[in-house]
């Protein structure tokens, strides 16, 4: 269940709410980084949500906007005093995409396209470790377990009984015949993902080779969406040593109009749970 106060959440729309102010000064990042004698950087760090915002920075920037009114700078102060709160993740140490659990913990919906891989929040143990292990050869075993327990903690929000997380996930056919782990790893896997593919708020779409060329081919990518209508939609882009996250609506709209493309190519949901499971006979064979 998501937190009544999450902090990667709380940070973004205070950073909306910052960007908001300085706006209405006419006034660009540059500008606000020279009067406080910091980087342009770090204004846009702030303003976006991804480093962490002191109530000594809200002041100073009221200061550079000239708020007068108390009651929006405590509202601010608040805000930042809220982000700094910890997340049920930070208790696992140093998440490479912890600002990404922040994000779908709150989400009220994600859809998500993978060419490679059975998507996170769909995967059984066996598959993570496998998975995890595979692509990351130099962990130690203390970490691939770590990460195995985030993932797991994260698939609480598809299993909650109020208010799940709504998944829409389209898989390509490479993502069911790469064998992670050993053929009876994927047969669980992909039982549990016919099994999954039943619960009324998770739809799972295959895209088979037979397709051909797809607007998914430039790689994996999930859209996020929030229930506060204030909370933009965020499309994520998972990378090796950096993630990327879009928030311009500009940019968030391509990539939904691809997705309506990628739900139109795929199979339906009756073929492509009948496919996931002709697909996992072939594994017990």
């Amino acid at each position: 269940m998501a937190s009544n106060v999450n902090p990667t959440v709380r940070r973004r729309r205070l950073g909306q709410e910052l960007r908001r102010l300085r706006e209405l000064k006419g006034m660009t990042a540059e500008e606000v980084a020279e009067r406080l004698l910091v980087s342009q950087s770090k204004i846009s760090r702030l303003e976006n949500g991804r480093r962490s915002i002191s109530q000594r920075d809200v002041r100073d920037l009221c200061g550079v906007y000239e708020v007068e009114d108390h009651r929006i700078v405590d509202s601010l102060m608040q805000m930042a005093k809220d982000s700094r709160q910890q997340g049920w993740w930070h208790a696992f140490g140093d998440i490479p995409y912890s600002v990404y659990i922040g994000l779908e913990t709150d989400a009220a919906s994600l859809r998500v396209y993978e060419p490679q891989v059975i998507s996170g929040l769909l995967q059984t143990r066996p598959y993570a470790e496998a998975l995890i292990q595979g692509a990351l050869p130099e962990t130690s075993e203390a970490e691939v377990d770590k990460r195995v327990q985030v993932r797991l903690r994260r698939q609480e929000r598809i299993c909650a009984e109020e208010n799940p997380l709504r998944l829409w996930a389209v898989l390509d056919e490479a993502a069911l015949r790469r064998v992670v782990g050993n053929r009876q790893v994927m047969r669980e896997q992909l039982d549990h993902l016919v099994e999954m593919s039943r619960l009324p708020h998770i739809t799972v779409q295959v895209m088979p080779y037979s397709v051909g060329a797809h607007p998914g081919l430039n790689g994996q990518y999930a859209v996020l969406e929030f229930p506060d209508a204030g909370d933009s939609s965020v499309v994520y882009i998972e990378g090796v040593t950096s993630d990327l996250y879009l928030e311009k609506p500009a940019d968030v709209q391509k990539y939904c109009v691809m997705y309506e493309h990628l739900r139109a190519q795929a199979l339906n949901v009756d073929q492509s749970r009948q496919f996931i499971a002709d697909v996992a006979k072939e594994y017990a064979g």
